[in-house]
């Protein structure tokens, strides 16, 4: 490819994070600011993506610091999704508890289920009663509240407990 564009950058680094190849990911990430290429959300997205798969959560906690400070962008909440997928596969619950409490917008689903499944994964059912609570003030629809606690009640009655009355 003769010229490189942030596009095409982009479609590689997210390539490469979405199909096992972090390393790759990252490498190529580099390769972009050294050749004068400017990241945006989309780069960062692929970013964390990479991190998420390959397990680094200092790596991934710096790139979002940089996203924010370095290159002043916003976070958006694919963003925050990937550091809440990321923080608890390090066994980081809390953190990534705290994470999410720390937003500037509600938790959407995909963040919801993300935090039961690691609570799940980890077998913690008192992190999963906060999630839970926090879900059903969020103001989103009945229907996809209904799904989390489904997700929430399989988790629970796996572990021979019920944590969620209604």
């Amino acid at each position: 490819m003769k010229t490189k564009d942030l596009i095409s950058w982009n479609t590689l680094i997210g390539g490469l994070a979405m199909h096992g190849r972090g390393v790759d990911a990252l490498n190529l990430f580099i390769r972009m600011k050294n050749a004068g290429q400017k990241p945006d959300g989309i780069t960062f997205l692929g970013i964390l993506c990479a991190c998420t798969h390959m397990g680094p959560v200092e790596d991934g906690l710096a790139y979002f610091q940089s996203m924010v400070h370095d290159n002043s962008i916003v976070p958006q909440i694919e963003h925050y999704g990937c550091m809440v997928d990321l923080l608890p596969r390090a066994g980081r619950l809390e953190q990534a508890m705290d994470f999410v409490s720390k937003m500037p917008m509600e938790p959407d689903v995909v963040i919801g289920a993300g935090l039961l499944g690691a609570c799940r994964t980890h077998k913690n059912v008192e992190l999963a009663e906060v999630a839970l609570q926090r879900l059903i003030v969020t103001p989103q629809s009945r229907d996809r509240c209904t799904v989390q606690v489904t997700v929430g009640t399989r988790m629970c009655t796996k572990c021979h407990l019920v944590i969620f009355r209604r």
